[in-house]
């Protein structure tokens, strides 16, 4: 199948990386993109500029024989730093074992070290500038338009994979086609984002802790700021459009502005003194879920990243769990398969549950993030899940270490396990019969025990099939 010629629709992290690793197998690959090289112009307005980088993307990125490279790009950040109204600060880390963090990376400089990476091959093409407008996946050909010349042209190949983020022109296309049952839903959040700045000081030192992911809980809504490697920090705040006193809908003179960061974020805004501009000039965006089935038709075309899988950001795993994909499908060339069709089907079997188990645990994350990593009794919680992972190492792992750093611990293993350890936690805290000054050993015991009930009732319950 190697002399096979796959049109790959999207040039951003997902498309890059899987244009990559199938030049590396010996495909003939050629890529579309409907923006402009990134390489070559700023295109970042209104997406994230920076992304949380951990183990399962590294997995993909070690795959592709990039890890030192991609190394060069990140911020270890250790932990969240909470922010509390009254301007006071502490360090809730992401893990008990030391050598476990998540980093900050500019999505543009990994993007371009992607595409970079990918048209070093010779069986590799990439265009931008062209969108793909639909897609006849009957007889696999895509139709694009060129931007600069205006005119429309349609390429045809043995298979189309698509990895076009969250707005995929085959994904549309399979649901007008109507040619077989497509499901597919999209949610979205109360809640938008709009993404401000920190900038650094004059001499280009960080004007907080570089090495932490920043937050600012304030229950129903909250602001984070990762680090840039040039010294300034992306802040997002995730705010309701319509609800509470203050909202995006509302937040729309200087003065309301100023008033609602020197209300609820005072030491940050210390920190921006371009805050109104900013908050002015930039979009307001909705936070969505995507999930749909099948993903694939036949032997044809297949959707990958986003366009088959788009989750809110709070778990830091989006990008990660598209990285992941390319992971999972490589799995799935291994086997050499007769066909396509075969591939496709496989990689869809596998990795599904999977997407889908992550997609719900990002929800889970936001309404952690905006109010429960404040609250007394999640303080509680944290304090003894970070003593038995300094403690226990290779016996116990909080669910977020199951998620962001258990990269051969699939995400639906991982929230089986991390709902019922919290849930387990929890309880013990609740009913007092467990508290920070318990002895270790006992509170391993007890916490294991609790949880392998909460997953044997909710086998025998039907809640983790």
């Amino acid at each position: 199948m190697k002399d096979q010629n796959i049109t790959i629709i999207g040039a951003g992290l997902c498309g890059s990386l899987l244009a990559l690793r199938l030049a590396q197998r010996g495909f003939n690959i050629t890529v579309y993109e409907k923006l402009p090289d990134l390489r070559k112009t700023d295109i970042s307005a209104g997406r994230s500029i920076n992304l949380a980088f951990s183990d399962r993307g590294n997995k993909a990125i070690k795959l592709v024989g990039l890890e030192y490279k991609v190394k060069e790009l990140c911020i270890p950040m250790h932990g969240r730093m909470i922010h509390d109204k009254n301007e006071n600060t502490f360090l809730s880390k992401y893990s008990g074992r030391s050598y476990e963090f998540i980093n900050s990376i500019s999505r543009q400089s990994l993007n371009a070290l992607l595409l970079n990476e990918a048209e070093s091959h010779r069986n590799v093409t990439i265009h931008f500038n062209k969108k793909c407008t639909s897609v006849d996946f009957t007889n696999t050909t895509a139709h694009f338009k060129d931007y600069h010349t205006k005119n429309d042209f349609s390429v045809n190949s043995d298979c189309i994979i698509a990895t076009d983020g969250a707005g995929s022109a085959l994904r549309k296309s399979f649901y007008l086609g109507k040619k077989f049952l497509f499901s597919y839903s999209q949610n979205y959040l109360t809640h938008g984002y709009k993404e401000l700045n920190i900038e650094p000081h004059a001499n280009g030192d960080f004007k907080i802790n570089k090495n932490a992911l920043h937050i600012w809980p304030r229950g129903d809504f909250m602001l984070i700021a990762l680090p840039n490697l040039d010294g300034s920090f992306t802040v997002t705040l995730f705010l309701s459009y319509s609800e509470g006193q203050f909202n995006f809908d509302n937040l729309n003179t200087p003065k309301q502005i100023e008033l609602f960061f020197k209300t609820e974020f005072p030491d940050a805004l210390k920190l921006m003194p371009n805050l109104v501009n900013d908050f002015i000039k930039n979009p307001t965006a909705p936070l969505g879920t995507i999930k749909c089935a099948p993903w694939h038709y036949k032997g044809n075309a297949l959707l990958m990243g986003d366009a088959a899988h788009a989750i809110v950001p709070f778990y830091g795993q989006g990008m990660n769990a598209s990285f992941e994909d390319v992971v999972e499908f490589d799995k799935v060339l291994d086997l050499k398969l007769d066909n396509w069709d075969s591939i496709f089907k496989t990689y869809e079997t596998n990795r599904k549950q999977n997407t889908d188990a992550i997609a719900d645990l990002a929800i889970d994350n936001f309404h952690e993030m905006k109010a429960h990593v404040a609250n007394p009794i999640f303080k509680q919680k944290r304090e003894i899940e970070m003593a038995l992972e300094l403690n226990f190492p290779t016996q116990y792992a909080s669910k977020y270490s199951l998620v962001t750093f258990n990269e051969n611990i699939n995400y639906r293993t991982a929230m089986l396990k991390g709902r019922a350890q919290d849930k387990a936690i929890l309880n013990l805290l609740s009913d007092q019969k467990i508290t920070t000054k318990t002895d270790l050993n006992t509170i391993l015991k007890l916490v294991t025990n609790a949880t392998n009930a909460i997953l044997e009732d909710d086998s025998v319950a039907g809640l983790n099939q």
